[in-house]
């Protein structure tokens, strides 16, 4: 507590420091070195490394289930119906609770306060998810991953908000791709050893079963505390900054009201239908491929893994090269529509050929990298910034309803129509997307928006609008 009082006034003391300098007629205030001073681009790279690994913990266990979905069926007898209920419990309370947490980062929290509230939910979630593992009380389970679904992604609208926060009119874009790249990553290293880490547990017990199940997944929760520290973290950096910069004089003062969501922008809404529609063909699909592949393509189970795991691992080096791409072209409305022409290519040679599934899965990877990379950065464009915690909110909202009612379908129609259905359902959700790119990208350029600018325009029309500030 003394070490914390005395960091504390060291910096209050900086802060009078470099405001009496600001003030003061003369002498130059002594300049901060680059890694520390917020203004400059290597301290926001620090900020970024924090933002990147804040949601690490939280994409690492919310594949859980997936990764070792063999092991949880057999070892607590459950049907595929049940085991689906496992991210049932994830996204059903953020239909309304991931709004919410949009709301209380811009009215209530503030974004420092809430990320690590956010962060508690996860690690707590995860805790009782392995708990009842341990325990072999699948309603427990249920319990812990309703809990890692409030923090879970109320921390993604979290991180989206301080990514807007430190590097709007920058490098967003890459930074968007940069934080995917991790996220991906941590679903690609869960995919890859939590099946390792279950033998590993089974051998040391001496067999297979809900004991190692639950050991197994108590293990996956340090990855949860590590993007806790990682919240903390960022909590003290960005206070900093707002302190050493005098960011509060920036700030609108205007604060959201829920009555605001019904006066969204046209575009913005049609920017909620792309992703409602383009993602509840990535993720249900992912959750049920691997069955799919042995099936179809003959595949063994670790072949099958793999390439189900392809489309998270060409996403973690794709995400930030692609993001740097959009960041320097913009045209952020083209590069979505080619990413979902992609998508909905890779689903028909999956649904209507034997070629081999690689080709298109890793055409999937590449594509799902793309449209991450331009389409939620185009939510900063269309609403003012006090807003976009609640945008974000709303539109991860609405993608977990999608994904709450396509992953029941998805179920239904596998068991009672097969996987050739179960594929032209997704081409059709496919297609619900792309007819909403062809709207907005049309409705953008009759009212001469800003989603579909060169990043030549873009830095012109940011300039003009400053020199008309000042």
């Amino acid at each position: 507590m003394a070490d914390s009082e005395e960091e504390q006034r060291l910096l209050a003391d900086e802060d009078e420091v470099l405001l009496a300098g600001r003030q003061s007629a003369g002498g130059p205030v002594k300049p901060l070195p680059a890694i520390c001073d917020p203004s400059h681009l290597l301290h926001r790279v620090v900020v970024l490394v924090f933002m990147c690994f804040l949601g690490f913990g939280s994409y690492f266990c919310y594949d859980n289930p997936a990764a070792l979905q063999t092991q949880v069926i057999q070892d607590l007898n459950l049907n595929t119906a049940k085991f689906m209920q496992l991210y049932a419990w994830y996204s059903w309370p953020n239909v309304v609770l991931c709004f919410l947490g949009g709301f209380m980062i811009d009215r209530v929290f503030g974004i420092r306060l809430g990320t690590i509230i956010f962060s508690l939910f996860v690690c707590v979630g995860q805790v009782i998810f392995a708990t009842g593992a341990l325990v072999n009380r699948f309603w427990l389970m249920e319990v812990g991953r309703f809990v890692f679904g409030i923090g879970g992604e109320s921390l993604a609208v979290a991180q989206n908000t301080y990514a807007v926060n430190w590097f709007k009119g920058k490098e967003l874009n890459l930074v968007f791709g940069l934080q995917l790249s991790m996220a991906r990553l941590g679903s690609t290293v869960n995919m890859n050893i939590m099946g390792w880490v279950y033998s590993k547990f089974a051998a040391l017990v001496g067999s297979s079963g809900h004991t190692a199940l639950g050991a197994s997944l108590m293990i996956a929760s340090v990855t949860c505390l590590f993007s806790l520290i990682c919240a903390l973290v960022l909590a003290f950096l960005d206070k900093r900054a707002e302190r050493i910069l005098d960011k509060e004089q920036g700030k609108t003062g205007e604060v959201i009201k829920l009555t605001d969501v019904k006066d969204f922008p046209f575009t913005l809404w049609l920017i909620f239908i792309i992703c409602v529609g383009y993602y509840v063909a990535i993720f249900p699909f992912i959750g049920l491929g691997q069955v799919f592949f042995i099936e179809k393509f003959g595949f063994t189970p670790a072949e099958a893994r793999a390439v189900n795991s392809i489309v998270y691992i060409i996403s973690a080096p794709a995400s930030p090269i692609l993001g740097f791409m959009v960041d320097k072209t913009g045209r952020n409305v083209v590069w979505v529509m080619i990413a979902v022409v992609a998508t909905l290519a890779a689903h028909m040679m999956l649904a209507f050929t034997f070629w081999n599934p690689w080709i298109a899965m890793s055409l999937l990877g590449v594509s799902y990298s793309l449209l991450a990379c331009a389409l939620w950065p185009m939510v900063a464009f269309v609403v003012p910034e006090h807003q976009l915690g609640t945008a974000y909110g709303f539109m991860q909202s609405i993608q977990n309803l999608g994904l709450a009612l396509i992953a029941m379908a998805a179920g239904t129609l596998l068991d009672t129509r097969g996987y050739l259905v179960l594929e032209v359902f997704f081409c059709t959700c496919i297609c619900i997307a792309l007819v909403a790119v062809v709207m907005l990208y049309f409705v953008d350029y009759l009212r001469g928006g800003d989603l579909n600018r060169s990043a030549a325009g873009r830095a012109k029309l940011l300039k003009e609008t400053s020199s008309e500030a000042e």
